[in-house]
């Protein structure tokens, strides 16, 4: 889910290159994106998941399953980008309504699925340095504590466990 604003980002970012303003119609196609990027990010997950329920270590599973699902989210991107190439450079007056819907779900899913390529398997990697996996519990003010700590060599909770 991390990757849907940066989906809308890439759509707003569409509509600017190409000087389309934004309308109710747009919006409706960062909803269609949001479900294609989500697609994308999932099948990403399940495979290092797997990977790692093998007893994989967690950056070789990541790695390997980045490099496994690469080819099926790129096609996926390619493939919806160039299938709605034709609509977004239409010129007639009858694909005018229509434009805007393809630009947020072209562009947007080119620039989501960079993020999701690059981005998600380091978020998912700092993740687990957390052990959010075994845990299954997560608090991100302990995240934050954490991090804080590190930066000024205080322990300001003792009665945390920092391990």
């Amino acid at each position: 889910m991390i990757v849907i604003p940066f989906g809308f980002l890439g759509a707003l970012l569409g509509h600017i290159m190409l000087d389309v303003t934004l309308s109710v119609v747009s919006l409706l196609g960062v909803l269609a994106l949001s479900g294609v990027v989500i697609n994308d990010s999932l099948i990403l997950i399940v495979e290092i998941n797997r990977r790692i329920k093998e007893g994989q270590e967690a950056v070789k599973a990541i790695i390997d399953g980045a490099c496994r699902r690469f080819r099926p989210i790129v096609l996926t991107t390619m493939t919806t980008f160039f299938g709605l190439a034709p609509m977004i450079w239409e010129p007639s007056n009858q694909a005018k309504l229509m434009i805007p819907m393809a630009i947020s779900l072209g562009f947007g899913i080119v620039f989501a699925t960079l993020i999701t390529l690059v981005l998600l398997p380091c978020l998912y990697n700092i993740l687990d340095d957390f052990k959010i996996n075994e845990t299954k519990t997560f608090c991100i003010s302990k995240v934050f504590i954490l991090y804080f700590n590190n930066l000024t060599h205080f322990r300001y909770l003792p009665h945390l466990n920092y391990e």
